[in-house]
């Protein structure tokens, strides 16, 4: 169900038990600790309203993947009162292979596709970055490292969400996205690129992960709140 929109509001006022939106988690179908129904009980216990499962994929498995987690976020959305949108993180593909993957993945039932981008802290081919935001297909440019202002622009003109991450790994170059993304008019989404029930948000930490990425007060309410359900408006039409 299409959510209703809020009025933009200072993030101060803003009711905490909505605040919890997350993008990117992984279970055990790839690299996570928990089933998808297990992560998502827990992340409707922490108060989430909505929460993606984005297992690690590459392409002899999408399909299986993809099939697995909708069946999981069917019954998950049928007896509790979380939105559980189940999609795939395209990781470490070859860069000519994101497009026509990210088409085949939304093909196959995937409501968000991220793709695992250029991360300072893994070997990723270079193009990744590039290629994720000129495709059509592609949701959220995770973790994007060093991203560069023409991609940036990019994703602003594909409203492509780029990421500032709880992850600690990755988190080191959030200070960069979220100057790139301002001076390209990109939007942004606080993801947990959770692992466990011990990586999920609380509002706590995505305000303080928000906060340390140098977001306003008022970047972080868009961050935290008005994007993550404009996107979820964007994945979900009634």
């Amino acid at each position: 169900m299409k959510p209703d929109l809020p009025k933009r509001e200072p993030y101060a006022i803003l009711d905490a038990a909505k605040m919890l939106y997350d993008f990117h988690t992984h279970t055990c179908i790839s690299d996570g600790a928990l089933s998808p129904l297990e992560l998502v009980r827990r992340a409707l216990i922490n108060g989430y309203y909505a929460i993606a499962i984005t297992d690690h994929v590459g392409i002899g498995y999408l399909q299986r993947l993809i099939a697995e987690i909708t069946a999981d976020c069917a019954l998950a959305q049928k007896h509790w009162t979380i939105t559980a949108i189940p999609g795939v993180e395209l990781t470490h593909l070859p860069a000519a292979t994101i497009a026509e993957t990210a088409k085949a993945a939304k093909e196959m039932g995937a409501k968000l596709v991220v793709v695992h981008g250029e991360t300072t802290a893994e070997p990723v081919e270079p193009g990744t970055n590039l290629a994720a935001v000129k495709c059509p297909h592609v949701d959220i440019l995770a973790h994007p490292g060093l991203i560069t202002l023409e991609e940036a622009k990019l994703a602003a003109t594909n409203d492509i969400y780029l990421e500032i991450t709880a992850r600690k790994q990755h988190s080191s170059t959030n200070k960069h996205i979220a100057q790139i993304a301002r001076l390209a008019g990109a939007k942004l989404l606080v993801n947990s690129d959770a692992h466990s029930e011990l990586d999920l948000l609380t509002p706590r930490l995505a305000h303080s992960i928000a906060k340390s990425a140098a977001l306003t007060n008022n970047e972080i309410t868009d961050a935290l709140q008005h994007n993550s359900l404009a996107l979820i408006s964007k994945l979900l039409p009634t």
